[in-house]
This record gives structure tokens, sequence and C-alpha cells, in this order.
């Protein structure tokens, strides 16, 4: 073996480069990143909002605990976000509503009149609303190289076009063989792979948890109109839409998720279109050209949660795993969580009994 560290992170997304820069003082860390630049995949394609809902009360807590941070470091520019119901979907609006009032999200309900004061030219289908005034934009590339310095800073060591080949755990460390022939050693194996997790714990001979990737596509787009700078984030409680500005001009989602094997993403035809023909069942805005797309891996575990924790099975292989599409906005607080456990110390503020891998062991 080349050198020994004591934790080697495979995956130098927002995820891995969170973990390399606490880790950094407290052990030698090797930062593996399989591309020829960190941020190549999810965390260079996201579209990302810090939005308290987004992700299912059982993410809330690991949202709003990263709140503080992202504000603090300057990471966020207000935004809010606007949820929108048919006359059908009223009910389940007020659920949504409900169910994150009651964990202390603030909302605001609005009835049709205060919609079109905040979407001029919205459809007559949509008869109600919930707006989340505290929804923010997240400065993702900010955020990403904030921690990528810190864990250069701490003594980090990051290894471009280092995919990993096999893990082998003998005499209690792990022995790292690579693609292209370079080698290391590990005390703890950190899976912050994304959407190749379940093929790095394969690599490591350690179970399967069933992390499915996710094809998830934007599109930017021109429009015939201007775009209010002041737009909300707005999504569609039937989560079949969700569309925002972006310097003049807007992204729009059809919320996709379609099954993927892990993979350099593209957009499909049908999925841009079908975007378009959704947002022009909201809004009556003319659109102009689609000036650019691009689609994206989101990876979720089988009860939709991320994983975070020591594997039972296997000694020092860690999961940092199925974050789904709410990993940027999570992060702060994930990091906090997996360090704690990566570090023997006591819970902090987010309690990480529901993330961890033994439920699924």
């Amino acid at each position: 073996m080349e050198q020994v560290y004591d934790f080697a992170i495979v995956g130098a997304g927002v995820a891995g480069a969170s973990l390399a820069a606490g880790l950094a003082g407290n052990g030698r860390v090797l930062l593996l990143e399989a591309e020829d630049r960190p941020g190549y995949h999810s965390t260079g394609r996201s579209a990302a909002f810090w939005t308290e809902s987004y992700g299912g009360p059982g993410v809330q807590p690991l949202t709003t605990a990263s709140g503080p941070f992202l504000q603090e470091h300057g990471f966020l520019a207000p935004r809010g976000a606007l949820t929108l119901a048919r006359g059908g979907e009223v009910a389940e609006l007020e659920r949504f509503a409900a169910t994150f009032s009651s964990l202390g999200v603030r909302i605001e309900r609005l009835h049709r009149a205060a919609l079109d004061a905040r979407l001029p030219g919205l459809a007559r289908e949509w008869v109600a609303g919930v707006y989340e005034p505290d929804c923010c934009d997240i400065d993702v590339a900010g955020l990403h190289q904030h921690w990528l310095a810190e864990a250069r800073t701490g003594g980090a060591e990051l290894w471009c076009r280092g995919r990993l080949e096999q893990a082998q755990r003998k005499f209690g460390a792990w022995e790292l063989t690579l693609e292209d022939g370079r080698t290391a050693g590990a005390a703890v194996l950190v899976n912050a792979a994304g959407a190749w997790a379940d093929s790095v714990a394969a690599a490591a001979g350690v179970p399967a948890i069933g992390i499915q990737p996710y094809r998830r596509t934007v599109a930017q787009l021109r429009m015939g109109v201007p775009v209010p700078a002041d737009l909300p984030l707005v999504l569609g409680i039937d989560e079949l839409f969700y569309f925002k500005p972006e310097a003049g001009r807007l992204w729009l989602s059809p919320h996709d998720e379609t099954p993927s094997e892990p993979c350099d993403a593209a957009p499909e035809e049908l999925d841009v279109a079908l975007a378009i023909d959704r947002f022009e069942h909201v809004v009556d805005w003319p659109i102009e050209r689609i000036e650019h797309k691009w689609a994206g891996l989101r990876s979720f575990a089988p009860d939709r949660l991320p994983v975070y924790g020591f594997d039972p099975a296997a000694e020092g292989f860690f999961w940092f795993a199925g974050q789904g599409g709410f990993g940027i906005q999570t992060a702060p607080a994930a990091a906090d969580v997996a360090l704690r456990l990566l570090l023997g110390r006591a819970p902090g503020t987010v309690n990480p009994a529901p993330y961890l891998p033994i439920r699924f062991r």
C-alpha cells in the first residue's frame, strides 16, 4: 500500500466534502473522487433550494437544523415556496400544511386572490396554496467549495480519477485498490458515493442496502415575458412539477423520478416535453425557447430516509448515502450527525436513530 489513513471517503460531492472537512482535524483523511473533478454528478447539477417541507417529515429535522449554518455562512438567498392545489386536492394540501405546521415550519394558507397576487397568469383550476416564507435558494457551488477548502486546509488529500475497484478488510484496516492501480489503507471506509453507494458496498464485500438512483430533469427556459425576480419556488401538491426563476430565466422540472443505473445522467426529450406541457397548465406565460437542459441522479434508500452510520455487519464500513434530492439542504446537519457517529461523540441536535443502517440488517 502507498499510504495509510484514518478515514477514506468515497465520493467528493457535498456529502463527502462535508465529512472530509469535519474529519480533517481528527486524523489523516483521504477523499476519493472517481471523476476528473469533485461534484461532477448530483452536486454539480442541483437546482437546490432550502425548503423545510421538502423530503417529508422524516427529513425535516435535518433541513431545519441545517438552516442556521447555511444562513450564517452566506449560502442562502430568500426565495419563498408556493405549493398549489386544484379543487380536488385541497384536503391533501390541508394535510400537508397541518403536518409541517405541527413540526414548527412557518406556513401561510392562501386562497385564490392571494395566489393571483403572487403568481400572475395562474390557470383557474388552481384554487388554493400554501406559502413557506422561509424557503431559500442555496449557493451549492459556494457551499461545496467551502468544505473542499476546509478539508484541504485541514490536511485531507483529494485523489481525483480515483474510482474504487476493491476494498478488503485485513488486520483491522481496509486495503483499497483503485482502477488505475493506486492503493491505500484506511481504518474506516466511508461510503459517500451517491448513486454508486451500493456499488461501493459491493466492492468492499458489504451487503447492499438497496440505494436506488432516480433521474431528475431540469430545463432552462427563456420566457416571452419578464420572469419576476421575486417569484417563489412553485410546486404542485401532486408532485408533478416545480419551477423557479434563475438569473432572468426559468428553471422547470417535471419532478420526474425515473429509475436508473448509476451513470452520467442525460435528459430525455420526453421528460422535457412533459415538463413544458405541465407548466402550460399552470400559468399562461409564453415560452420563447429551451436554452439548456440537464439531468441528475437522486438516490434513495427503500424507506426514502438517508442512511448514516456504521454497518453492523461490516467492521469499519460507514454509510453516508441515500440522501435523495435533499442532500444539499440537509448537508450541514447530516455531516454533524455522521461526524458524531464516526468519532464516538454524543448526539447533537438531530437524533441519529431514524437514519442508522441497522434498520436494514
